[in-house]
C-alpha cells in the first residue's frame, strides 16, 4: 500500500543513488506529490510536516524541492578551483589551542587590510580582552574608532569615541553602499567566514597566497585577477598582502605567508572565540569519565564475579 511504498522509496540508499529530484519524483509517480515529500524529508532525517504541508497536490512543490536540496550536503567535486593543501595548523586537534600571538598579529592584519573592505559584525571589542590584548591596550584601541550612538535628548544621532561593548563597526553603512564602493560586489562578513567555506583555514591561506600569472589561453576579464583557488579561477579582489608591508611589534617577520597565517589563524578564532575552553572542558570531562569507567569496571566484576562462577547443582 502506500504506507509501505513509501517507506521502501524514502531508504537513504535510494536517496543517494537517485539523486534529489529523480528520487522526489519516483515517488510522485507511484503514491503523489505529499507522499513524495514527505518520503523525501524522511530519508534526509527531516520532520516532514512542514514539507508535507508545503507542497501542492497536483506536482511536488518549488517551494519544498528547495527546501530539500538546501538541506543536502554542498558538492564540489565539478568545481573547476584548485583544491587547497592540508596545512598543519596547531589549533586543529583536541589536545591544541590558539596561537595567541598569531591572533593578535592576525588581527592587526585585519585592522590594516581587510577592514577597508569587509566587516566584522559578529566580534566585540570585549571579545579580545585576554585573548590577544590586555583590558587597557582594547580600551585605547576602541576609543580610536568613531562610534555612531543615540538619539540624545535632541533626538539626534551622534558620534562618540568606541567602547569595549562596541561591536567593531563595518567599513560601509549598508549593502547598497559595499556594491557601489567595488564594482557590484559586495564584501562579505568575515565573522564566519572559515567555517562558511570549505577548507576552512586551508582555503583562507590558499586564497590569500595563491595569486599568479594567468596561463597561456586563460583570458582574465577587466577588473578580475586570477587565483586557481577560487571557483571559476577569477575573483574581484586583489592580491592584498605583501612582504613587509607591514611591522610586527614582537619582531615576526611580516612576510606575505606569515601575514596570511595570521589572518587566518584571527579569523578562525572569530569563528568560534571559545573553542579553546571547550577543548579544555572536553580532556577534563574525558578524564573524569575515564576515571568513573575503571570504577565501573572493578564494580561489575566484584559483582558479577560471584553469579559467573557460581555452580549449580540438581538434586
Amino acid at each position: 500500500d502506500e504506507v509501505h511504498c513509501v517507506r521502501f522509496l524514502a531508504c537513504k540508499h535510494c536517496s543517494k543513488m537517485l539523486g534529489l529530484q529523480r528520487f522526489t519524483q519516483t515517488i510522485a509517480s507511484k503514491v503523489g506529490a505529499k507522499a513524495a515529500v514527505l518520503a523525501t524529508a524522511g530519508a534526509l532525517g527531516v520532520a516532514g510536516a512542514t514539507t508535507y504541508s508545503s507542497a501542492t497536490d497536483g506536482k511536488v512543490g518549488e517551494y519544498a524541492l528547495n527546501l530539500l536540496a538546501g538541506l543536502l550536503p554542498v558538492a564540489h567535486a565539478s568545481s573547476d578551483a584548485l583544491h587547497p593543501a592540508a596545512y598543519p595548523w596547531n589549533h586543529r586537534l583536541p589536545w591544541q589551542s590558539f596561537d595567541h600571538m598569531s591572533i593578535r598579529r592576525g588581527f592587526k592584519v585585519y585592522q590594516n587590510v581587510c577592514a577597508s573592505c569587509h566587516s566584522l559584525n559578529f566580534v566585540a571589542y570585549r571579545n579580545l580582552v585576554d585573548v590577544a590584548y590586555t583590558e587597557e591596550e582594547m580600551k585605547a584601541i576602541a576609543a580610536d574608532v568613531e562610534v555612531q550612538d543615540g538619539p540624545n535628548d535632541q533626538g539626534e544621532m551622534y558620534d562618540r569615541p568606541g567602547k569595549l561593548a562596541d561591536h567593531i563597526p563595518p567599513p560601509y553603512p549598508n549593502e547598497q553602499a559595499a556594491r557601489a564602493a567595488n564594482n557590484g560586489a559586495y564584501p562579505v562578513d568575515l565573522s564566519l567566514i572559515v567555517k562558511a567555506r570549505p577548507g576552512a583555514e586551508d582555503y583562507i591561506f590558499s586564497l590569500l597566497t595563491g595569486y599568479k600569472e594567468p596561463p597561456a589561453g586563460v583570458d582574465v576579464k577587466p577588473g578580475m585577477y586570477y587565483n586557481p583557488y577560487f571557483n571559476g579561477g577569477q575573483i574581484g579582489m586583489g592580491q592584498q598582502l605583501n612582504n613587509d608591508m607591514l611591522e610586527y611589534e614582537d619582531g615576526t617577520d611580516a612576510s606575505a605567508s606569515q601575514l596570511a597565517k595570521d589572518v587566518t589563524t584571527f579569523l578562525s578564532w572569530a569563528a568560534e572565540p571559545h573553542q579553546d575552553e571547550h577543548k579544555k572542558f572536553g580532556v577534563k570531562a574525558v578524564f573524569l569519565l575515564s576515571l568513573t569507567a575503571v570504577q565501573l569496571l572493578y564494580w561489575k566484576r566484584l559483582k558479577w564475579s560471584i553469579i559467573k562462577n557460581r555452580r549449580v547443582t540438581f538434586l
